[in-house]
């Protein structure tokens, strides 16, 4: 199974590649600044790694990205990339939850245990967070809590809970003291790698065009006019309900 990832949602630009499956599988990575950086390095990254592999587009068996939640700017060049390879090439893409690859990344970093609970979170900026819950067992993931956004002080979890993310530095003294340890972990490339397998015999993968970033913020920033106009509305027009 030869498969792209890569994953553009927080400060890091994470790539990596996959020849083969199973223990004789080869792999080649790439990690490196994000943020502005990204627009501009990300598909020369990717076409350096295809080189190395001595792979072509049309030999891989999926393009996998970050889909989110995450940055705007950076879900939007991940997912664009993503379909514009797989259109080209005539290969499904693979969405998938940048939270969840955040566990897993967790998980990786714990020494892979046979069970863990992982509640992932990601800065969402604007003082809030991006976050869900994640069970590993019997070798799979299974998602306990969905993602949501909410302020540091507001984060709820059992006591046996990992808590992984990049919030740390950021919130760390804000958050609760909830959770039994605190991983500092990322949705990686490698993780989507190690996750696509599972997800693609689900039948996650999705042609070209209908590949799509997860956002949970709709719009981050509005003008003053905006939320000006916004509240007018509100006010003066309530929502009528259909029966």
């Amino acid at each position: 199974m030869n498969l792209l990832a890569f994953d553009t949602s927080t400060e890091r630009m994470s790539i990596a590649l996959q020849r083969g499956t199973g223990d004789t599988a080869m792999r080649w990575q790439h990690d490196a600044a994000g943020g502005a950086l990204t627009s501009t390095h990300l598909i020369p990254e990717i076409q350096r790694l295809m080189a190395l592999a001595g792979l072509q587009f049309g030999d891989l068996s999926a393009i996998v990205f970050g889909a989110g939640p995450g940055s705007f700017t950076g879900l939007r060049t991940a997912c664009s990339v993503a379909q514009g390879l797989g259109f080209g090439a005539a290969v499904p893409v693979l969405p998938v939850d940048t939270l969840l690859a955040v566990a897993q990344d967790a998980h990786q970093q714990l020494g892979a245990p046979e069970r863990l609970c992982v509640t992932a979170m990601l800065d969402a900026r604007m003082d809030e967070l991006y976050t869900a819950s994640y069970l590993f067992e019997s070798d799979q993931w299974t998602c306990i809590k969905r993602y949501s956004l909410i302020s540091p002080e507001n984060l709820q979890c059992d006591a046996d809970h990992v808590l992984a993310g990049n919030v740390f530095a950021e919130y760390g003294e804000r958050l609760p003291h909830v959770g039994q340890q605190r991983v500092p972990a990322l949705p990686t490339a490698q993780a989507l790698l190690r996750l696509a397998p599972a997800l693609l015999a689900a039948g996650a993968a999705v042609s070209a065009e209908q590949a799509l970033p997860t956002y949970i913020r709709d719009k981050v920033a509005q003008t003053t006019q905006e939320r000006l106009a916004a509240k007018l509305a509100t006010t003066a027009h309530p929502v009528a309900v259909s029966h």
